[in-house]
């Protein structure tokens, strides 16, 4: 029997031993921000403001002047990284531990592992994750998409006496918490997520992203029959059967869902309504990039994050919650 690729020695190309020991350290890693910044003149510096190639290292400092416009600048100006008070080398050993998270990584851990605070761990993960989720911006379905809906959150505690229980599935004894996250797969593609109130609104979404021509794949929840008045559909019914020969199916998407659960329940314990769009990215990125290694994830977050204009979210995040 073949080896699975997770197990091989191709899936692991990154390390952080290799970060710590053999790259060389804090200029090392400065040379690779250098690189996945400015990929187009091979790192040398390009200003930010004004587009100059031409600039002056200030001394004593690892930040440039332009030539053109004097604007001082760094390698994470105008990025996700921006006013970044870790080293290099941190940076570059957060987003390796990131990626070899196959279901996530909890804040705390986060810390941990960085020797940081947990505020600091917080916020670097999101802004990781805000940066992922930007890879799918304004891209449409095409081919053969499976749509369907999972619901997280929204946990209502029993009562410790039988008699005070209430029945948690009435609408009148709900707390608001509970939300639907919808994913739209695309078979040998990419996973789309968006967090709804409920699963009916996943409809209007399917309609407006996708190209002409796709073709969506649904379970037998009534909601989705309106998917046969503009699109073309082939429904599953769970109940007969999990896949039918002719592959009509929802597997794909429900495997994501389980990565998701996992990432939830496993890791994380709780997650707010109010970044559950960011988790739900997190997990389609990790689902979608599996057999890629881990070296290759590491380099494209860390390119898509060279690449991400400064988080209006998470900058100042807790300077402004003091």
């Amino acid at each position: 029997m073949a080896q699975h690729f997770l197990l091989s020695a191709e899936a692991r190309t990154l390390s952080l031993k290799e970060i710590y020991i053999y790259k060389g350290g804090e200029e090392k890693a400065y040379i690779t921000f250098k690189r996945m910044r400015w990929q187009e003149t091979a790192g040398e510096p390009v200003c930010p403001v004004c587009g100059c190639v031409d600039s002056k290292t200030v001394k004593s400092r690892a930040t440039f002047r332009c030539i053109a416009c004097s604007k001082q600048y760094s390698v994470t100006s105008g990025t996700i990284f921006a006013s970044r008070k870790m080293p290099f080398t941190d940076l570059l050993a957060a987003i390796c531990i990131f990626v070899n998270a196959a279901k996530g990584l909890s804040s705390l851990q986060f810390s941990r592992d960085l020797d940081c605070q947990y505020k600091t761990a917080f916020v670097l993960s999101h802004k990781l994750r805000e940066a992922l989720a930007a890879e799918l911006a304004n891209e449409k379905l095409s081919g053969e998409v499976e749509i369907d809906g999972a619901y997280f959150g929204g946990h209502i505690r029993p009562a410790n006496f039988k008699a005070k229980r209430i029945d948690r599935r009435k609408a009148q004894y709900q707390n608001g918490n509970r939300r639907v996250v919808v994913a739209l797969r695309e078979r040998e593609g990419r996973t789309h997520t968006y967090v709804t109130e409920s699963e009916a609104e996943g409809l209007p979404i399917a309609e407006r992203i996708a190209n002409e021509g796709t073709v969506f794949y649904a379970d037998e929840a009534k909601h989705w029959d309106a998917l046969h008045n503009n699109l073309v559909a082939y429904r599953i019914n769970h109940s007969e059967a999990y896949s039918y020969l002719d592959g009509v199916h929802t597997n794909n998407v429900e495997s994501f869902f389980a990565r998701l659960r996992r990432m939830v329940q496993g890791q994380h314990h709780h997650v707010s309504r109010q970044y559950l769009h960011e988790y739900a990215a997190h997990a389609a990125w990790m689902e979608d990039h599996r057999r890629r290694s881990n070296g290759d994830n590491a380099a494209a977050l860390l390119g898509g994050a060279l690449n991400h204009p400064i988080s209006r979210v998470w900058a100042g995040y807790w300077q402004r919650r003091a």
